[in-house]
């Protein structure tokens, strides 16, 4: 029987690739992340443990807005070090004027985390879970 052993990479489609690039580009390198590849309408992060993708939503796709609650992608997390690591990505958030949801608190007993939006109101999170 196959193992599955971890989560290798996520694409998203986006609405405005540009503007998203811009968004996880920064984003990306402030978690660790570097850049896998770069093309017109495809660009790709990883961490060495991970790879997040982003790509040109179809015409079809672009024409409406991505909803929360439809079916498909609820929220991408990443797991940080710690709690401070969650702090230090809402302070970035906060002077980036990125969309907080929810911000930095413990929402499980030893579950701590920030919630946020990318361009499209897709939403990410930076979360610790332990002591």
């Amino acid at each position: 029987m196959p193992e599955v052993t971890g989560v290798d990479h996520l694409v998203l489609s986006v609405s405005d690739f540009d503007r998203s690039r811009q968004f996880y580009s920064q984003l990306l390198a402030f978690l660790g992340f570097d850049v896998l590849g770069d093309y017109p309408h495809m660009a790709g992060w990883t961490n060495g443990k991970t790879r997040l993708w982003i790509a040109s939503a179809d015409a079809q796709g672009g024409k409406h807005p991505y909803r929360k609650g439809d079916p498909g992608f609820h929220h991408y997390a990443w797991s940080l070090r710690n709690r401070d690591d969650v702090d230090a990505l809402q302070a970035w958030l906060e002077q980036h004027n990125v969309a907080i949801v929810d911000p930095a608190g413990e929402y499980y007993e030893d579950y701590y985390a920030v919630f946020f939006l990318d361009p499209d109101g897709m939403k990410l999170e930076g979360m610790y879970y332990g002591a």
